[in-house]
């Protein structure tokens, strides 16, 4: 492990990350997700996420960065969506300055901030709330509700291809997906450790206007 800007990464997503920076041009109509994402949409028949993991639907900058670093995404369709898991500080320039970062952790005109909870309490309120904020709204609640379906725990955890598999990286494709319950991190952290991570988490963030929950 390799520490950088603060953050501790593996020797392959560093070198994705420094890549990242060095070469990767942002637009103002982008689209990228500071999360691991669930691509949606609104036809649910013939769907691609019945047939590929979620992650394979959206490309990882860092990881595809490591994988081909001469990569070019500019080849890539108008608007561009994106995954990263790279912190704000590691984040190339144009990212920072570009207008739509989804679920970035910081008080910002050009971020959308998106908690699991939320998500998991009032499922199609959130989702609405991202497709206006991404300029993608929806004109029928039933089509909400559909891509609601789809993209639900339950419904994403039983296709055979999340059960079975692995991604290019080696990650079986099972790995993403435990009980998808608010709180099941007591299952794996102790009681010291969670309240470690909640005192940098509060010295990290405060101040910030976000509230945190267990």
């Amino acid at each position: 492990m390799y520490q950088f800007q603060g953050r501790w990464h593996t020797q392959a997503l560093l070198q994705g990350i420094l890549t990242c920076q060095k070469h990767f041009e942002a637009k103002d109509s982008e689209i990228i997700l500071v999360t691991n994402p669930k691509s949606v949409s609104s036809s649910t028949g013939d769907h691609p996420l019945l047939v590929t993991n979620p992650h394979s639907r959206v490309p990882f900058l860092e990881g595809v960065y490591y994988e081909s670093p001469d990569f070019d995404f500019s080849q890539l369709s108008s608007p561009r969506l994106m995954n990263t898991h790279i912190s704000h500080l590691s984040l190339p320039e144009s990212v920072k300055s570009s207008s739509l970062l989804v679920c970035e952790p910081r008080e910002s005109e050009q971020g959308l901030v998106v908690t699991y909870e939320e998500l998991k309490k009032q499922t199609e309120v959130e989702v609405k709330r991202i497709a206006e904020f991404i300029g993608c709204g929806f004109t029928a609640e039933e089509e909400v509700r559909e891509i609601v379906k789809l993209c639900s725990f339950e419904s994403l955890s039983r296709l055979e291809v999340n059960r079975q598999g692995k991604l290019p990286n080696g990650i079986e494709t099972n790995a993403f997906f435990r009980k998808g319950e608010i709180g099941g991190w007591r299952d794996t952290l102790s009681e010291s450790l969670a309240d470690a991570i909640d005192r940098i988490t509060e010295e990290k963030f405060g101040g910030s206007g976000l509230k945190f929950s267990c």
